[in-house]
């Protein structure tokens, strides 16, 4: 078999033939020609890496697959009877390395970056469920990894590639509330969802089909109990990012890619208290972002857990109890997909998605990156909503250095910002 190199300067030369031809007008070839068909590999193939899988598969064929539950595991393999299965991502990757083109990555949160960093750094193309990382620091690298390699990434949040989402943000970056001063984005999560506020459950012994430690991987030692897998980790502290992760890079999207939210300058937190193993119940977070050339500054407010903006926000209107967002300008609201109150459409122009892991697989074979590809949007959203988990966690009001990556004002931070991982896995080489 073709040595990864070998294969996949075939692959982006093939691509760059195919964009010739389209733009000649002479027939294209066949995408899933014998030379030109893709190999995947998916780590985490249980819950929503079930969906990631197959659906990267429709696009060429899953070479490998590795999860850390020998019963998901199972399951994938009689869906992919022709692929080798791992529970090590570090063991696939190693042993397939060269015959992998592109990885899908869908763990608990903590295992993100390292999972991606390792196949982007062997020049393997990476689609990543959100949030992109647990960290800042992650969030930062992993972008940078994937620009300096070239490679086609995708972050997990599908409503990006929603023409609906997509019309609302150029709405809001083409005046059509007029200027926008406040955005209230509001989640019934992490509340009936999973426990958060809680403390760690009592050791119990590891399930036969569960390699604990390789489910741990970078996060410390601790002995497992009923209360983290298969998905009661979003609320933990040293997996998850509890709700903001589980939620906020979906519907903090449409005014991200509207208002180009980046580098917030702070964000302040009040919550229902935590005790440093799981996060709170609840929470409202309020980022600031400075102004922009072509807008002013602008409030962001998030509720979690239940907790909702007041009605008077929303012209005296409820909150949908389960979710929602509200963009408040000087000409009018827009409420979740309704221009009201005096808001009126303008006509918007905007590009249309193939499809979300379309707009990957197009990346893939040489075409334009996916909207939420790691560098340029991904990551930077993310790092955004996990600076609000760092307000959660200092109970202060944390002052962001966006540029050197740092709270000007709160000391102590820095684990929190940049991780270390645990021996076995690598994060800066």
């Amino acid at each position: 078999m073709w040595d990864s190199i070998s294969r996949r300067f075939f692959l982006r030369g093939t691509a760059a033939a195919a964009g010739a031809l389209a733009t000649s007008g002479l027939p294209l070839a066949a995408e899933d020609s014998p030379n030109n068909r893709l190999q995947f590999a998916s780590i985490g193939v249980g819950g929503k890496g079930d969906s990631d899988s197959k659906a990267a598969a429709n696009h060429g064929e899953m070479v490998a697959v590795c999860d850390v539950d020998r019963n998901r595991l199972a399951n994938a393999l009689k869906h992919f009877p022709n692929a080798r299965g791992f529970t090590d991502y570090r063991e696939m990757l190693d042993q397939m390395g060269n015959s992998i083109d592109a990885v899908t990555v869908s763990t608990p949160d903590h295992m993100h970056a390292p999972a991606s960093l390792m196949a982007m750094r062997m020049g393997i193309h990476c689609f990543c469920q959100k949030p992109l990382t647990r960290t800042i620091y992650e969030a930062r690298l992993v972008g940078q990894v994937a620009r300096e390699k070239k490679l086609a990434t995708q972050m997990g949040n599908q409503g990006t590639a929603s023409d609906t989402l997509r019309q609302c943000a150029h709405w809001l970056r083409g005046g059509a509330i007029g200027s926008v001063k406040e955005l209230h984005i509001w989640t019934n999560r992490a509340k009936g969802w999973w426990p958060q506020g809680i403390e760690r459950p009592p050791q119990q012994p590891t399930p036969a089909h569960l390699d604990w430690d390789a489910w741990l991987g970078v996060a410390a030692e601790r002995p497992y109990g009923d209360g983290y897998h298969p998905f009661k980790w979003r609320g933990w502290w040293d997996f998850g990012t509890g709700a903001l992760g589980d939620i906020a890079c979906h519907v903090v999207s449409m005014p991200f890619m509207g208002l180009d939210l980046r580098d917030p300058l702070s964000a302040v937190a009040e919550t229902s208290g935590h005790n440093g193993e799981s996060f709170p119940e609840s929470s409202i977070i309020t980022f600031e972002f400075g102004a922009n050339p072509w807008r002013g500054p602008v409030k962001l407010v998030w509720y979690d857990g239940g907790r909702l903006p007041p009605k008077e926000l929303l012209g005296g209107r409820e909150p949908g109890p389960e979710g929602g967002s509200l963009a408040i300008g000087d000409k009018g609201i827009l409420l979740n997909d309704q221009l009201l109150d005096g808001a009126e459409p303008v006509q918007v122009e905007f590009p249309h998605s193939p499809g979300h892991v379309e707009e990957w697989i197009r990346a893939i074979r040489g075409g334009e990156q996916a909207m939420s590809n790691f560098p340029d949007y991904a990551g930077p959203l993310t790092e955004v909503m996990l600076l609000g988990n760092l307000a959660v966690w200092t109970g202060q009001k944390v002052e962001w250095n966006a540029a050197e990556m740092a709270v000007s004002n709160i000391k102590g931070l820095d684990t929190l910002i940049k991780p270390t991982y645990r021996n076995g896995y690598t994060l800066d080489t």
